[in-house]
């Protein structure tokens, strides 16, 4: 039965998308069968494997998710795309209990083709959000290491203890991972002492540090492994693939 993680941060460019997209393909290059699931309209994670946005997306349709799901370069992994339809977004951010009932059925429908799915959420803890998280087994959260990063984390800890008493357990927190680390900066070295302070073993011992290739990678269509495999942002996610592996 696959793992099924949420990437979920109701902040912009604290490295969501980044990490949904290359812990993706770390479990896969490490032999997992893993499927990356685009449900933010800016369609990011869509772009940043080399593809293109679907017409529209497969999680609101009928037909079975298997149907739309696509391979990209990376062996092992498999992407189901994003759409940029305002229909399609305005369906996902007002979902109702009926379309968490079929997005949870689509995903539970692929549970035995993959190890590892990873479900790149917007920017937001809304009704979209809160849906792939009725849907999903765990909860990943990249944390920026700057001044607000705490704000607002609170109300998104909320929304996920909320679902999961809804789903009788079904959701726990896969970890707190901390990106856009500067060591040299005492501020860095702060958050990350508040951080694991207040939320404990949940945050992941390994870190994202600050990297120009992790940046200039998604504007080539390929993950950091195949733009810059010897890169300081590569080695990380190696190295976070390994705990996740390890945390199984």
């Amino acid at each position: 039965m696959a793992r099924i993680f949420s990437v979920v941060n109701q902040k912009g460019g604290v490295g969501k998308t980044t990490t949904s997209v290359n812990l993706s393909a770390a479990l896969a290059l490490a032999g997992n069968r893993t499927l990356l699931i685009d449900i933010d309209p800016q369609c990011n994670a869509t772009g940043a494997v080399g593809s293109e946005p679907a017409a529209k997306h497969a999680l609101l349709g009928d037909a079975p998710l298997s149907e739309s799901v696509i391979t990209t370069e990376t062996s092992n992994l498999s992407l189901l795309p994003g759409s940029r339809r305002f229909q399609d977004a305005d369906v996902m951010a007002n979902s109702d209990e009926h379309a968490t009932t079929k997005l949870r059925g689509h995903l539970d429908s692929v549970m035995d083709d993959y190890d590892y799915v990873l479900i790149d959420c917007p920017p937001s803890a809304g009704a979209m959000t809160e849906t792939a998280l009725t849907a999903s087994t765990e909860v990943l959260i990249p944390i920026q290491c700057e001044y607000f990063a705490m704000v607002g984390v609170a109300q998104l800890i909320g929304t996920i203890k909320k679902v999961i008493g809804a789903t009788d357990g079904r959701l726990t927190f896969g970890g707190i991972l901390l990106t856009m680390y500067d060591e040299s900066l005492e501020l860095t070295r702060e958050i990350d002492e508040d951080v694991r302070d207040f939320f404990g073993d949940i945050v992941f011992e390994n870190v994202v540090p600050r990297d120009v290739a992790l940046c200039e990678a998604p504007s080539h269509g390929q993950t950091v492994f195949q733009y810059a495999p010897r890169s300081r942002g590569a080695f990380a996610y190696t190295q976070l693939c390994m705990e996740v592996l390890q945390r199984d």
